[in-house]
C-alpha cells in the first residue's frame, strides 16, 4: 500500500512537471478549462451533475480571461517602470497602473469566482516576452519602449472593452466593463500626454 502511494505521488509530480514545461501557458489553460465547463455547450443531464459548470457563455468567459491576462500584465509592467525609469512622470504612471489594475483585477477575480470562470494565474507567454524584452532596456530606451507599449496596450484594451460592452451577455461582466472603461481612457490620455512631453 505504501509503495502504491509513493508511486501515485511520483506520477503526479511527473505530470505537474510536464505541465509546467509544456507550451500551454496559464492563459491558454484557463481558456481550455472554461471551454470544458461552458454550460451553453452541455446537455441538461450534464448541467445538473457538473458542479464546476460556468454560469456564463464561452465568449463572456474568453473576455474575462483576456481582461485578467491584460490586467496582470499592466501591473507587472507598472512595477517595472517604477523600478527602472528615471522619469518621475513615468514612475508615477507605473504606480497608477499597479494601483488601478490591481483593483480591477481583484474585482474581476471575485466576479469570475462566483461564476466558475477559470482565470489565468500568471500572464500569458506573449505578455511575459514583452516584459522580458522591456526588462533588458535601460534609461531613455526603456522609457521610450514602455511609453510606446502603454499607448498601444491601452488603445487595444479600450477597443476590446468597447466591443465587450456591446457583445457581453452576462450583466455583471458588462457592469464591470462599463465601470472600468473610463479608467482605461484616463490611462490612455495620461500616457499620451507623457509621450508628447518626451518628443519636445
Amino acid at each position: 500500500m505504501k509503495k502504491l502511494s509513493m508511486l501515485m505521488v511520483a506520477s503526479a509530480t511527473a505530470l505537474c512537471m510536464q505541465a509546467c514545461h509544456s507550451n500551454t501557458d496559464s492563459k491558454s489553460a484557463a481558456d481550455s478549462m472554461n471551454k470544458a465547463h461552458d454550460t451553453t455547450k452541455m446537455d441538461s443531464v450534464k448541467k445538473d451533475t457538473t458542479k464546476t459548470a460556468m454560469t456564463v457563455g464561452g465568449d463572456d468567459a474568453k473576455f474575462a480571461v483576456e481582461a485578467a491576462n491584460g490586467g496582470m500584465a499592466e501591473v507587472m509592467l507598472g512595477k517595472l517602470a517604477q523600478e527602472k525609469s528615471d522619469n518621475a512622470k513615468i514612475k508615477e504612471f507605473g504606480g497608477m497602473m499597479v494601483t488601478d489594475h490591481s483593483k480591477a483585477n481583484d474585482e474581476l477575480r471575485a466576479l469570475a469566482k462566483g461564476k466558475n470562470i477559470a482565470l489565468p494565474l500568471v500572464v500569458g507567454a506573449d505578455e511575459q516576452k514583452h516584459y522580458d524584452d522591456l526588462n533588458k532596456k535601460t534609461g531613455a530606451d526603456f522609457d521610450k519602449a514602455y511609453v510606446s507599449m502603454m499607448v498601444d496596450d491601452h488603445k487595444t484594451d479600450i477597443k476590446h472593452f468597447e466591443d465587450a460592452e456591446k457583445n457581453l451577455k452576462d450583466p455583471d461582466l458588462k457592469a464591470f466593463v462599463i465601470k472600468t472603461l473610463p479608467t482605461l481612457k484616463m490611462h490612455l490620455s495620461s500616457i499620451e500626454s507623457i509621450e508628447k512631453g518626451m518628443k519636445k
